[in-house]
């Protein structure tokens, strides 16, 4: 695994921001980057994409039970996820809902709360059009935030505002994304230095239009053909 902040050259980065280096990850990256691929695959690369950086940002995230169980020969030592500890998936609309399908067929038995947001392509400020997540948050839940694209940070920024508020604590909060730039992660280090960001790729810089440079574009539009 590789913490990527002091290559950046980001002094003041607390967060821990992982690029996994794994050759299936970098692989649906290039498809995900490429502008001739169709929608379909699009979708598919985001798809991959969140089930292995999911696969990461739960290495050492999910609470787990020792027991026994009965082989068909004798009984053993077994680890199981602990299914008293909640774990909540948190896909930021639109363009998150592409990795919630990866996300949660690693974490099946999560609770997923839907967050719409929409960004004024002038002011480039995040703005709230759909929020279901719970009234409170217990201490203790671990919460996956799926955002292809960290950017700004407005976005990432307004969603752990409304999840600490609510009692989510930032130390438990890992953010899968497929690209993201200094701006965001400044933003996010600011504010939640106990955060930990899992993505497949940093790029240094935003357009004037607010847009990860080379990044992928916008992921919402291309995941569902609306560019």
């Amino acid at each position: 695994m590789v913490q990527i902040g002091h290559i950046l050259g980001i002094m003041s980065l607390q967060l821990r921001v992982f690029v996994p280096p794994h050759p299936v990850i970098k692989h649906w990256l290039a498809v995900a980057r490429d502008r001739h691929t169709p929608s379909v695959l699009f979708r598919t690369a985001l798809t991959e994409l969140g089930r292995w950086l999911t696969y990461e940002a739960a290495r050492d995230w999910l609470v787990t039970v020792e027991t026994t169980v009965q082989t068909p020969l004798r009984e053993c030592p077994a680890t199981f996820i602990n299914p008293e500890v909640p774990v909540a998936v948190v896909p930021i609309l639109r363009a998150g809902l592409g990795l919630l399908d990866g996300a949660q067929a690693l974490l099946p038995l999560a609770s997923v709360y839907h967050l719409g947001l929409a960004r004024d392509e002038e002011t480039l400020q995040a703005s709230c059009y759909l929020n279901k997540l719970p009234e409170a948050i217990a201490p203790q839940t671990r919460v996956l935030i799926c955002e292809p694209m960290l950017a700004t940070g407005g976005s990432i920024a307004y969603a752990m505002r409304e999840l600490t508020q609510r009692g989510a604590d930032p130390a438990l909060v890992r953010i899968i994304s497929v690209v993201a730039a200094r701006p965001a992660l400044q933003k996010l280090s600011q504010a939640y230095p106990s955060l930990q960001v899992y993505s497949a790729c940093i790029d240094e810089g935003l357009n004037d239009r607010g847009y990860i440079v080379p990044g992928l574009g916008d992921a919402g539009d291309r995941a569902f053909g609306t560019d």
